[in-house]
């Protein structure tokens, strides 16, 4: 049997889409739960006996929940989502380790290097993603500050930046509540229900129809022959 098609013909290319939930909210949810934490601590809510505790939170609750949501940021094709959700989860990770060996109410200069490099580093997805979901933006903005000031605070063991830190960590934990809520409703009834201000891309991916929202895939990470 002969093959028919011409040289220049190629055979058409098939691209299996799996549908997936957002891993956003459970992303948000893990790091409201560790800004929480941490913040109580910084405050003084917690006493500084209570650091291993702190660090088992980040490690066994943090870490997992934003681990996840990285992996499945991927798969849902949102390098945004994917890059944000795995700067939290390693830095989150590292700062559960250190608190968990260092002595209670101690810092660590290796920890603000680490901070201020996850500060700016999450500037890559805020700068990436743009406004095409500004709530998202939003959290990722106030956890770079977090970071930052946290960062400060364990270079210069001053207190008032470690208040500032813990300020700034409530913030945050409530930023991620709400931003976790509405994208959760979002989700589950394909309309904006609490206000997440998507604009471009990313009010079309919510809204537009089928081929508007598929016309660049052939482009995308694991399609093309090249990252």
């Amino acid at each position: 049997m002969t093959d028919s098609r011409s040289p220049d013909q190629t055979p058409p290319v098939v691209v299996h889409l799996r549908p997936l939930a957002s891993p956003l909210p459970t992303g948000f949810l893990g790091l409201a739960g560790g800004t929480f934490v941490v913040a109580a601590s910084q405050l003084g809510w917690l006493p500084p006996t209570q650091g291993k505790a702190v660090a088992i939170v980040l490690l066994a609750f943090v870490f997992p929940l934003q681990s996840v949501a990285s992996v499945l940021g991927f798969l849902c094709r949102d390098d945004v989502a994917a890059t944000g959700m795995a700067v939290l989860s390693g830095t989150w990770l590292s700062l559960g380790l250190i608190t968990l060996t260092y002595p209670p109410g101690s810092t660590s200069k290796t920890a603000g290097l680490l901070l201020l490099l996850a500060a700016l580093a999450l500037w890559v997805p805020i700068t990436a993603g743009g406004t095409a979901k500004l709530v998202a933006s939003l959290v990722l903005t106030v956890a770079s500050l977090r970071f930052l000031a946290t960062g400060v605070y364990e270079l210069s063991a001053a207190e008032s930046w470690k208040h500032v830190a813990g300020v700034i960590g409530l913030v945050l934990a409530a930023v991620a509540v709400y931003a976790s809520l509405a994208l959760a409703l979002e989700d589950q009834r394909r309309r904006t229900v609490l206000p997440t201000w998507r604009h471009g891309e990313g009010a079309e991916a919510l809204t537009g129809d089928w081929p508007s929202r598929s016309g660049h895939v052939a482009g995308e990470a694991g399609v093309r022959s090249q990252l």
